[in-house]
């Protein structure tokens, strides 16, 4: 490379395609950066043109004086989000701090979700910026004490990421790291808790509590499976998350699920259960939420998850149930959920089935025949949306 290629060299490694991408790095191998100045001076003779000297310094900066800029940013700003956590600052208070006093709480959860989505971006911060001076902290200037205080706090603000995640079941929409993320950690850092993140990057704890029962809880972070609480409310998030991400395909058996949490929380909290009582009582309730369809508490016509979502719904009256799924089967039509004028169809076809049930309609849904007809049939349609086999 030589004159302008040089200066495009330079400018495409420092493309920006990213929010994770700060700066490129080019390695010089034939000292080709002796030429830089007149590089630039070249290709963009004239460009400055106009400006003074003050306002184009900077420009190109010390990459090492940046980068160590940039770690000393990211310390200071996943340092100040954690500051009022409460001390000892152990795994139950930053999960106390960034998911809520009350777990299972979905409404809390949920307003502490800008506060975790802050720790989430900080920290993958930190760890990019760890990593652009990992081989050269004390080049940049950081003591032998300096470099291990900072790899400490990599590691433990990493960790506190992984258990927040697991424990708030964010984990379930985020990636637990992309692989770049991984790499970072694993060889700068440490790769024995990575390990154990890297069992839930393929099922969610709820899928572990279903396949392995209690012992899921061997699964768990070291800082989560240390602290009965901390394994407690880690739990019950999860299967609140669950309950409502479900609960559209079959409210009244979720508003079931919901209660039966809402009443082993009150008892674990109240001492009235042993820990170890707690924990076969939320796995029961767990494998129950997952899976909704193994219940053996159905006649024997209703054999499929959609006929039970309609049989739970609809007052347990099989014969309404197994009237409204052959409607739906009838008139259904390809691709019906995306199309308003079949979803109409499908609509019409229900409210003919409860016209003609009358009565036993009107006690199933509730209150379906004193001017709320309307509103109870597109719940109803809401929840047959939302069934695979339709």
């Amino acid at each position: 490379m030589r004159d302008h290629g040089l200066f495009q060299a330079i400018c495409r490694v420092n493309r920006l395609d990213g929010e994770d991408k700060q700066y490129g790095y080019i390695i010089d191998y034939k000292d080709l950066f002796k030429q830089l100045e007149g590089a630039i001076g070249d290709y963009t003779s004239g460009a400055l043109d106009g400006y003074d000297k003050a306002d184009v310094a900077g420009l190109l900066e010390d990459r090492l004086s940046k980068a160590q800029e940039d770690l000393e940013e990211a310390r200071e700003a996943v340092k100040a989000l954690c500051e009022p956590v409460e001390k000892p600052k152990d795994t139950p208070a930053y999960i106390r701090f960034f998911c809520g006093n009350d777990s299972g709480n979905a409404d809390i959860l949920k307003a502490n979700e800008p506060k975790r989505l802050s720790l989430y971006k900080m920290t993958s911060a930190l760890i990019r910026c760890f990593g652009n001076l990992a081989n050269e902290l004390e080049e940049a200037g950081y003591s032998a004490k300096e470099v291990t205080e900072i790899k400490d706090e990599v590691d433990h603000f990493t960790k506190v990421r992984d258990e927040v995640k697991l424990a708030s079941g964010d984990y379930i929409d985020l990636k637990a790291y992309e692989p770049d993320m991984r790499f970072l950690i694993d060889t700068y850092i440490r790769a024995d808790e990575s390990e154990k993140i890297s069992a839930f990057d393929d099922m969610s704890l709820i899928q572990l509590i279903v396949e392995r029962g209690v012992g899921a809880v061997d699964a768990l972070p070291k800082g989560i499976r240390e602290s009965q609480e901390a394994v407690a409310e880690t739990i019950e998030n999860n299967v609140r998350k669950l309950i409502i991400d479900e609960s559209p395909i079959n409210p009244k058996y979720y508003e079931t699920m919901s209660s039966l949490l809402d009443a082993l929380i009150a008892k674990r909290k109240e001492d009235a259960i042993s820990y170890q009582e707690y924990l076969n009582e939320v796995v029961k309730l767990a494998q129950q939420a997952k899976n909704p369809t193994s219940s053996t508490n159905y006649p024997g016509s209703i054999n499929s998850a959609a006929r039970k979502a309609l049989y739970d719904n609809l007052g347990q009256n099989a014969g309404l149930a197994l009237a409204v799924d052959a409607a739906v089967l009838d008139s259904r039509q390809d691709d019906w959920r995306g199309n308003a004028m079949k979803i109409k169809r499908v609509r019409l076809a229900i409210k003919q089935v409860l016209d003609q049930w009358g009565k036993d309609a009107a006690e199933a849904l509730g209150d379906y025949s004193t001017g709320q007809e309307n509103e109870r049939l597109d719940v109803l349609l809401e929840m047959v949306k939302h069934q695979h086999e339709y």
